[in-house]
């Protein structure tokens, strides 16, 4: 989708989504706006200055399929057509394997796995009917290069990434395209939460400051939603190196000890400047 047009994007009360919704808006889409948090996405677009008619805040839960199958149809229905699809909905819990909690697996697995799959599903309903579509699926550099500490994380979004690749193939025939979004670390509260733990040492072990949003948003709206890439890694250069570390996984115990070490520095730096102490 190059120009105005349908959207239905997860995760926007806060963080990547939110800002992905107010760029649709800005550019003329109509907006369905979806999270747990509705109150919350109402509350910004006023705030924002959303159009009246342009956009509809409705609260979903991405791990219900039930909810999806009807979401999905509901949205199509009531704006002519669908699309862009954006499964942007997920959640991060740090943890070493002996350590995490059984909840813990189930949260990241049915949010940021099975919430994609839902996602993916309904819409491809939808869209197979019209004949057009283009589904956008978040996946993470995590997705690419495993890292330890966020292993349920890391399986997750390898998951997506897989999902994504496979549906891809059955989707383009029908002229529907699907987009993985591999994104390095985000300034997101997800971000911040990982300050606190040393077993995410890894995401602050990077050369360059995180991401903001607008960043991500800029490389979707951009390059992800005219070029309609099978995937798109942000930014390319962290993209490349990750790839070449899940092509030789053994370099992983040779420069991950390194690259511990610079994150967990980075990560008592980022403590200090919020207040939370340096050690």
């Amino acid at each position: 989708m190059s120009g105005p047009g349908v959207a239905f994007v997860t995760g926007a009360a806060s963080g990547i989504g939110r800002s992905l919704a107010d760029a649709l808006i800005a550019r003329g889409d109509r907006v369905i706006a979806a999270d747990l948090a509705a109150d919350a996405i109402a509350a910004h677009a006023g705030a924002a200055g959303w159009p009246d008619g342009a956009w509809e805040a409705i609260s979903l839960d991405v791990r219900d399929a039930a909810a999806w199958d009807e979401a999905i149809p509901r949205a199509a229905e009531r704006w002519g057509g669908l699309d862009l699809v954006m499964n942007i909905a997920g959640v991060l819990r740090p943890g070493w394997v002996h350590e995490c909690e059984a909840a813990h697996v189930d949260l990241q697995i049915d949010v940021n796995l099975k919430g994609v799959i839902h996602g993916t599903r309904a819409a491809s309903r939808v869209m197979i009917a019209q004949g057009r579509g283009h589904i956008v699926n978040m996946g993470s550099m995590a997705a690419i290069a495993p890292v330890p500490g966020l292993a349920l994380y890391a399986a997750s979004k390898f998951a997506v990434r897989g999902w994504s690749l496979a549906v891809a193939q059955e989707l383009r025939p029908r002229g529907i395209y699907v987009t993985c979004v591999c994104p390095d670390a985000v300034a997101t509260p997800m971000l911040t939460l990982q300050e606190d733990y040393e077993e995410a040492a890894m995401t602050f072990s990077g050369s360059a400051r995180p991401l903001a949003p607008e960043d991500v948003v800029h490389a979707i709206m951009t390059r992800g939603l005219r070029k309609r890439p099978l995937e798109l890694l942000i930014p390319p250069s962290r993209g490349w190196l990750a790839k070449l570390a899940n092509t030789f996984p053994d370099l992983a115990f040779k420069i991950g000890p390194g690259l511990i070490k610079k994150g967990r520095a980075a990560q008592r730096k980022a403590r200090a400047a919020r207040g939370g102490g340096g050690s």
